[in-house]
């Protein structure tokens, strides 16, 4: 039979792919999981993403969701961080071309700023904190931060059409393949990628604090 009452857990974010991407990863762990997103639950301020790391933010945004909700809740944040424009975007990946966020700016403006560089020289990494908070039984909320990351190169031209972001201009290192990171399957890229390791290590304590 069915729970009666789901385990859910919620993400401070509406990016469907990224929902969906931490549901699965996380139901490895916990089947039956359930991931709400900002869609899903009512509206609210988003607080602003200030913070001058991405753990900072991270927490920013999970503390911002259990005040809201209640829900135990995650959040991340994430970047590109290119050795040749010393670790930039970094926390400004989302807006690194300025508002309102998109990727296709984005990425085109990457390619302009590294047109110049040598392919040895295009190394980068992604970055990724996720912050889990939940009430605590003192009514203190219990914070949790992990972090991960996955090292590749930015290579020339777009790729593939999975993933989002820059996935489309990443090759990680960690695979057999030359893949970017939007060429590759759900599963390959959740064993080797940023978030997926970051999940990998909080998913312990997601399952412990949800039981």
């Amino acid at each position: 039979m069915p729970e009666a009452h789901p385990r859910r857990i919620f993400l401070a974010s509406r990016n469907a792919k990224k929902i969906a991407e931490m549901e699965r990863i996380l139901g490895a762990t916990m089947p039956g999981l359930k991931v709400l997103g900002l869609d899903d639950v009512a509206a609210y301020e988003e607080p602003v993403e200030d913070q001058p790391d991405f753990a900072g933010n991270a927490l920013v945004k999970a503390r911002a969701g259990l005040a809201v909700t209640g829900l135990p809740s995650l959040a991340d944040d994430s970047g590109l961080c290119v050795d040749a424009l010393n670790g930039m975007p970094g926390v400004l990946s989302a807006r690194w071309s300025g508002p309102p966020k998109d990727d296709a700016r984005n990425n085109a403006l990457l390619l302009a700023q590294l047109e110049d560089v040598p392919d040895e020289r295009r190394g980068a990494e992604f970055r990724c904190a996720v912050a889990l908070v939940v009430p605590g039984p003192d009514g203190t909320p219990v914070e949790r931060v992990v972090e991960g990351a996955m090292r590749g190169r930015v290579i020339r031209e777009l790729r593939g059409t999975g993933g989002f972001g820059y996935d489309v201009l990443f090759v990680p290192d960690d695979q057999d393949g030359d893949l970017t990171s939007a060429e590759m399957t759900a599963e390959a890229k959740d064993a080797i990628s940023h978030r997926g390791r970051s999940l990998r290590a909080i998913a312990p304590v997601v399952a412990e604090i949800l039981g």
